[in-house]
């Protein structure tokens, strides 16, 4: 069977037509271009603000005139990452997804369920003709992932709604009411490269890790190649350890699955003592990382390195750059509160930069995982820029759709459905700003992996997150 056949089948068709236009963010001009196709070829007002930000009016089906206007919001970026052996480019290809059991995936790549299966849903309520609902406002926008850019500049008054469902939850028997907030901290250092001074030389390789998305799966202490690369590098002076080059991790917002580096050093003793500590890193990581993969390769001893100096100097920032679940909320069981990854470390051409994102439900827990971070870069006389900074959302106990959600979901489906918070950045504490007294929740079908190639969305949940918004639609609220 072809994803195409897949029921809903207007949802997957719509799916897969969005699949096939690149999108990663920060570059979105294809996709912002087929959405504004798409809202004007329906004869709908389709507006395109300063930032893209793509908004589509819907009237009310006859009958619900009566009803708020419900804003369904979707973003149109999706995180862009492949397997090393891999042969992708997201700038040409479409997303070549496929069934696999119970679930849609891509061959080698993430599949953009995150948030393709939300924007999709949305389409296919614009393009129906024979489904009631309120008057609809489709905001679809863009930059999500890597800063929320569209959700930070979105423009004021050009959105009538009192309702918001944000369609980017990702367990289909949940219901978001908050969110957490973020801060990205970049830092960068400059060094002087000097001759090798050791007689062999390392490419050493780090992969095969889970990796994942670095909020609401940071709980779960995957391994991340940044630090575990750091792992085998540390301490070893006694080798003279020199660093030729480190790229480590790809986006801020994914936990790293690999690492590749190459060093110099004076004996051929330090690959006994690496080969110890991969047996200990594979060890603690038994459990988490069961494929996780550490290889050395000799190679040529290049000319030019970090000194000893500056490179032990190096792996001490790093091990002492907090990474994993830095609080628990004291105020709902299990959600971490406070939280940072080191999604980034890359040392090149004299140039040693890292990338890690701060998440958080409290204000200042957020800036004070930041300070916490940028302090060993401070430190060590690293230029640190803190910046990209986004609230989070607080839960409105007293929130009208969340009432009617949460009965409409356990007179469907016979059970409540979970109602949290989320260790991610939604766009709703954002929304919530640039509208003030916006009732909002975020719901969405089931996806696993998410920002990683194993990113995949379960068939059956689909179908139930689709009956479930239409279900919402034709009893949302009246004024």
């Amino acid at each position: 069977m072809n994803v195409r056949d897949l029921e809903p089948k207007a949802v997957w068709n719509h799916f897969e037509d969005l699949n096939a236009v690149p999108r990663a963010s920060k570059k979105e001009e294809e996709v912002i271009a087929f959405a504004k196709k798409f809202g004007e070829d329906l004869g709908f007002s389709t507006y395109v603000d300063h930032v893209g930000n793509v908004i589509i009016k819907k009237p009310a089906t006859p009958g619900m005139e009566d009803r708020k206007t419900v804003i369904l919001q979707s973003h149109l970026d999706m995180v862009h990452q492949k397997n090393a052996d891999t042969d992708f480019d997201f700038a040409t290809q479409g997303i070549q997804s496929y069934i696999d059991g119970d679930w849609v995936k891509a061959k080698g790549t993430t599949l953009g369920a995150d948030n393709g299966m939300g924007v999709a849903a949305i389409m296919t309520l614009l393009k129906a003709t024979d489904i009631a609902h309120p008057a609809l406002e489709a905001l679809f926008t863009i930059d999500e992932e890597t800063g929320m850019t569209g959700a930070i500049h979105l423009e004021q008054g050009k959105l009538d709604g009192q309702i918001l469902l944000n369609l980017d939850t990702e367990d289909d028997d949940e219901f978001s009411i908050g969110c957490a907030g973020g801060i990205d901290t970049n830092t960068k250092k400059s060094y002087s490269e000097v001759d090798s001074a050791g007689s062999v030389a390392y490419k050493i390789t780090v992969n095969g890790l889970k990796g994942g998305h670095s909020g609401v799966e940071i709980n779960l202490e995957r391994g991340n190649a940044n630090k575990i690369m750091n792992r085998l590098m540390h301490n070893c002076t006694n080798f003279g350890l020199q660093i030729v080059d480190i790229d480590g991790g790809s986006l801020r917002n994914a936990i790293p699955r690999e690492s590749f580096a190459t060093i110099v050093v004076n004996s051929k003793d330090y690959l006994t003592e690496a080969k110890n500590r991969v047996e200990g890193i594979k060890f603690d990581y038994q459990h988490e990382e069961p494929n996780l993969n550490i290889e050395f390769t000799e190679v040529a001893v290049p000319s030019d390195a970090m000194s000893v100096t500056d490179s032990a100097e190096l792996t001490e920032i790093i091990y002492g750059c907090h990474n994993g679940v830095f609080s628990m909320s004291r105020a709902i069981d299990g959600l971490v509160e406070t939280s940072s990854s080191l999604a980034r470390v890359v040392v090149k051409n004299g140039v040693f930069t890292t990338q890690s994102l701060q998440r958080s439900s409290s204000e200042s827990g957020k800036m004070d995982v930041a300070h916490t971070v940028a302090a060993p870069f401070k430190l060590a006389g690293c230029d640190v820029e803190q910046g990209g900074s986004y609230p989070g959302w607080t839960p409105n106990p007293n929130s009208e759709i969340l009432d009617l959600m949460v009965a409409k979901y356990t007179q469907l489906f016979g059970e409540e459905p979970k109602v949290s918070a989320i260790h991610a950045g939604l766009e709703c504490g954002l929304l919530g700003e640039r509208y003030p007294g916006l009732d909002m929740i975020s719901f969405g079908p089931t996806i696993k992996g998410p920002h990683s190639p194993d990113e995949r969305v379960e068939i059956k949940s689909v179908q139930k997150f689709w009956n479930f918004l239409v279900d919402i639609l034709k009893d949302t609220l009246k004024k």
